[in-house]
């Protein structure tokens, strides 16, 4: 890492008689500096949670208490120990702030969700302080994001940071604090425009950083414990953000810079609400902003301290120093040779704050001023990357060669999606050529099928993986073809009308389209209910056609009678073969069934309907009649207006 000789001065707490420890502390700077150790991966640099302990459970609230149930997980559970990686630019739903801390670091983690439930998260890690390091501290970062259902405050959701000295079994207070809503924005808060699903207002807190100071516990094991819960309604959701710096880390950037730098811009550790910049013995004020410009560069060994005030109470006030050398060294880093298929690759290394990128050729890179574009060159590419200090010196160059082999993923139809075997056209579908190629339905290969044209034979949804010479690999579009076949016709049941008796017809609706043939005698031949009026019988073809371009052909009967009646057979065999199964009125003229109904011998109803299609199937209440005589009744409203009334008798044949 280019400044990782970079000297960060210890953290002290603001002195009130600095006059009397000033020349005590110089004598330690330098040795502090080089010997202060990192705890491992207390940071997430590792883009893993090891050394880490995670924890789930839930949150109850007890006899007036907010009570945390959480238990060791065994490691990260998805969406509730959550880590990020820097660059992909992803946002918070609600806050609109990075989910990535912009300390520069390359990780940090979301500690909950924001699925309510009543869910609790926690995670902590302990290292123990170096035996002779009597100078130590670090700094956390954090962000909140909670609705306030404005519950009692036990009840509401919650984030909890608790520093602890396990040693001596006590808390660092001023660096451990609760967060949560009690009907009011919190000081630091901020209303998001995105409310919560029931309506409930969402709070957020930008990143803000917390020094914990923790000078004078040599050889002490310290504990960083963080904890986040719904309300205890299950309801409203409660998460943050959380990452982790150390000293080690280098975080002011730029307090090593290059010999042939023309100015010097020194930053403090970001997230505190004010910066006081002092000279070395804090007799004067030279800056009041988070970074400190020098324009030239100060003297190396130029010492300066900074004042950070955490926001509204919620941390420690601290002081930091650090000692300006020129000693920084840049290396430019454009990353391993990569291959473009289709999707952009990443370039170029994560960016490491205080250096400046330049990348040329600019064309087909994402970001040509960033540590870490994507690029999808047209052609085999060899990009440069200029990288040098922002204070202009340093100059540092690399290459990174991307080859470019993209694939023609595009996928043709020739014929119809939807169709029927045997009326029209089938569905081929047809691939550039590649150097392989694999064809798939419905998620699974199809043995055999390795070829730029596929005859669809069957409905599912089929694409194409394609392989090229150098290893890129590429999935098609997805197809779906439906692939249709013709239902076998049907004869319908003879239809009895009067002499010029206007009769109705009904064809099957299992088409979107129906031409009755011949067209005599019809109102309409190309609808479903045609009406018949005639004085001859006359046998009926119905073909009927379906978007797919299936044709069924069905057959009608019309029969003549002399005169309008209801006719009712004598008997009927309800054995299952298809013949004389049910027991139905035949109408011819009647324009109106008002009732068909079957008694037994002694007078029960069997049976009772107004739909002259349905019919009697020889059953009650799906037990199985005897044989023997049946009686029935009918009523039915001529087309010229007058009433018929019939009864008789049938036999049920078994």
């Amino acid at each position: 890492m280019p400044n990782a000789a970079l000297y960060i001065l210890p953290r002290i707490s603001y002195p009130q008689r600095w006059s009397v420890f000033f020349t005590l502390i110089l004598t330690f700077l330098i040795q502090w500096a080089a010997a202060q150790n990192c705890p491992a991966n207390i940071d997430f640099e590792t883009g893993t949670f090891n050394g880490w302990t995670c924890y789930t459970g839930t949150v109850a609230a007890v006899n007036g208490t907010n009570v945390f149930s959480i238990s060791n997980s065994g490691g990260p559970v998805p969406d509730r120990q959550t880590m990020y990686t820097s660059g992909s630019g992803e946002l918070d739903p609600y806050g609109q702030f990075s989910v990535n801390c912009p300390n520069g670091s390359g990780h940090s983690i979301r500690l909950g969700n924001s699925e309510g439930g009543g869910q609790a998260e926690g995670i902590s890690y302990e290292f123990t302080i170096p035996a002779n390091q009597n100078e130590y501290s670090l700094i956390y970062h954090y962000a909140v994001v909670f609705q306030d259902p404005n519950h009692l405050e036990f009840q509401q959701p919650r984030m909890e940071a608790e520093i602890t000295n396990v040693s001596d079994n006590s808390i660092i207070s001023c660096s451990s604090f609760s967060f949560y809503p009690f009907g009011s924005l919190l000081p630091g808060f901020f209303e998001s425009n995105l409310a919560g699903t029931d309506g409930t207002p969402v709070w957020c807190k930008d990143w803000s950083a917390v020094s914990i100071n923790l000078n004078g516990l040599a050889g002490k094991t310290i504990r960083l414990f963080f904890r986040t819960a719904d309300c205890t309604f299950r309801r409203h959701f409660g998460y943050a953000y959380i990452d982790v710096n150390s000293e080690c880390s280098s975080e002011f950037v730029g307090a090593t810079y290059c010999k042939d730098d023309t100015a010097v811009n020194l930053t403090a550790p970001y997230g505190y609400q004010n910066y006081t910049w002092f000279n070395s013995d804090l007799s004067q004020v030279i800056g009041n902003r988070q970074t400190l410009n020098f324009k030239p560069p100060p003297p190396p060994g130029t010492l300066v301290a900074v004042t950070v005030v955490p926001f509204n109470g919620y941390g420690c006030l601290d002081t930091l120093y650090a000692r300006l050398i020129d000693t920084l060294t840049v290396r430019a880093n454009a990353g391993p040779d990569a291959l473009f298929c289709l999707s952009p690759v990443l370039i170029g290394a994560n960016p490491i704050p205080g250096l400046v990128y330049n990348w040329s050729p600019a064309s087909n890179l994402s970001d040509p001023t960033i540590a870490n574009p994507r690029a999808s060159p047209t052609t085999n590419t060899t990009y440069i990357l200029n990288t040098r200090h922002d204070g202009g010196g340093c100059l540092s160059t690399d290459t990174v060669l991307v080859k470019s082999a993209p694939i023609d993923s595009s996928l043709e139809l020739i014929g119809l999606d939807l169709y029927c075997i045997g009326f029209s056209d089938s569905a081929r579908l047809r691939v550039k050529p590649s150097f392989g190629i694999q064809w798939y339905v419905d998620g699974a290969p199809i043995p055999g099928a390795m070829t730029t044209e596929y005859k669809v034979p069957g409905s599912g949804v089929y694409f194409a993986l394609l392989t090229n010479t150098v290893g890129c690999t590429i999935s098609t579009a997805q197809k779906k073809i439906k692939v249709d076949r013709a239902k076998p016709g049907i004869r319908y049941p003879v239809k009895y009308a009067a002499t010029d008796v206007p009769a109705p017809l009904q064809a099957r609706p299992i088409s979107e389209s129906v031409l009755w043939t011949p067209g005599f005698g019809l109102n309409n031949r190309a609808v479903f209910k045609p009406v018949y009026t005639g004085n001859s019988d006359q046998l009926y073809t119905i073909a009927l056609k379906t978007i797919s371009g299936c044709i069924t052909i069905d057959t009608q009967q019309v029969k003549i009678m002399e005169r309008a009646d209801i006719y009712v057979p004598t008997a009927f065999t309800p054995n299952g073969d298809g013949l004389n199964d049910r027991l139905a009125p035949v109408l011819a003229g009647i324009k109106d069934l008002r009732y068909f109904r079957i008694y037994n011998r002694w007078g029960q109803l069997l049976y009772e309907t107004k739909d002259e299609q349905q019919g009697w199937d020889g059953t009650l209440k799906g037990v199985k009649q005897p044989a023997g005589a049946v009686v029935w009744t009918a009523e039915g409203t001529g087309i010229d207006g007058r009433t018929f009334f019939r009864k008789g008798s049938c036999v049920l044949i078994r």
